[in-house]
């Protein structure tokens, strides 16, 4: 069943509204922890087990058993699309997204042809079918921002220092323009086929925005975000833009047309709240290994969180990045409890 967007604590807090009870769900793929998604996700690339939407929705719903959390995120990856229109990329276990022949010159705009959902991606609308069908809390669509995809297109991996990007960017903008312009299509295409197929909220990932300077993203980069986020301002779904350690860059990302700004555990929530304008809504911030450290010394940082957040309605309890494999599947479900018995509209105490 598909979510009432009336009584969703998850889509209130999206809006600023209060929500009936504080919402949370965990990021990026929840289930990586679970022992029920080891014993069915098998081997091989993600790229091959998103393509069977029976799987792909079976593994979206068992963390919303387990936890039962105020949302779901759709079992997917953001390298999907650039797969689909056959550029050349794999995710290799261990390593992350892999281009085999790296993006170098203008040449390689040929490989980024237009995305078309109906024909390149027709098992992830199926999934999202199967999803809403399921599901009585909102389901998450989502793709990744221009300048996270382009990065692992020119890098030809996961990148530490970027300096391959940031090279392009700055020597050739005009080239760094027209690469990210096209994956900005791509996004925007495929977030509104997964809206079209019933997603009630939409989260765009930067994950790797953080290495740049704010001047250079404001330039490079924010424009071609703008243009996702506004790409599919018309379907009315409440918009998360998140990365990772963008301290610096939160009061840019707020401006990119936004409901939701999504902050990393290395920024305390109070002060990334001074650093967006009060009408937009936060998500976030528990560093992911503090699970690793057992029940206390969560609660002691939850509460911390919530005690930042005061009595701001515009609050979604979640991780700074995505759960860590190793995580304890029985203290994500403890927090996720925490965080819905706190009161709503009411500060929290800290707890010992």
């Amino acid at each position: 069943m598909s979510a009432d967007p009336t009584s969703s604590p998850f889509l209130a807090a999206c809006r600023g509204e209060r929500p009936t009870r504080r919402p949370v769900w965990f990021q990026r793929q929840a289930g990586r922890s679970l022992p029920e998604y080891r014993a069915i996700r098998g081997t091989g690339s993600i790229l091959h087990a998103v393509r069977d939407p029976a799987l792909a929705a079976e593994i979206t719903l068992q963390p919303i058993r387990r936890y039962d959390t105020d949302a779901a995120i759709l079992y997917s990856d953001i390298m999907v699309p650039i797969a689909a229109v056959g550029f050349g990329v794999d995710i290799k276990t261990g390593i992350g997204p892999v281009a085999e022949k790296p993006f170098r010159s203008r040449a390689d705009l040929d490989r980024v042809r237009p995305l078309e959902p109906d024909h390149d991606l027709p098992y992830v609308a199926e999934t999202v079918r199967l999803l809403v069908r399921e599901l009585s809390v909102p389901l998450i669509g989502f793709a990744g921002a221009p300048f996270t995809v382009a990065s692992y297109l020119i890098e030809g991996g996961p990148s530490r220092t970027y300096t391959k990007t940031k090279a392009l960017m700055l020597g050739d903008p005009e080239l760094f323009r027209e690469l990210l312009s096209r994956l900005a299509q791509h996004a925007v295409a495929s977030l509104r086929a997964q809206i079209a197929a019933g997603a009630s909220v939409v989260q765009v990932f930067d994950s790797w925005a953080g290495a740049l300077h704010p001047a250079h993203y404001e330039r490079y980069v924010l424009p071609h975000t703008r243009a996702v986020f506004a790409g599919v301002a018309d379907l009315g779904v409440p918009r998360i833009h998140f990365g990772v350690t963008t301290g610096e860059l939160l009061a840019l990302m707020a401006t990119a047309g936004v409901e939701v700004v999504g902050v990393d555990w290395r920024v305390p929530l109070d002060a990334a709240r001074a650093r967006v304008p009060t009408h937009i809504s936060l998500q976030g911030n528990l560093d992911p290994a503090v699970i690793l450290a057992g029940w206390p010394q969560v609660q002691v940082e939850a509460t911390d969180i919530l005690r930042r957040n005061g009595a701001h309605h515009g609050h979604i309890f979640n991780l700074g990045h995505g759960v860590l494999p190793e995580s304890n599947p029985d203290v994500l479900a403890r927090l996720a409890e925490f965080v819905h018995a706190q009161p709503v509209g009411s500060n929290v105490e800290d707890q010992a």
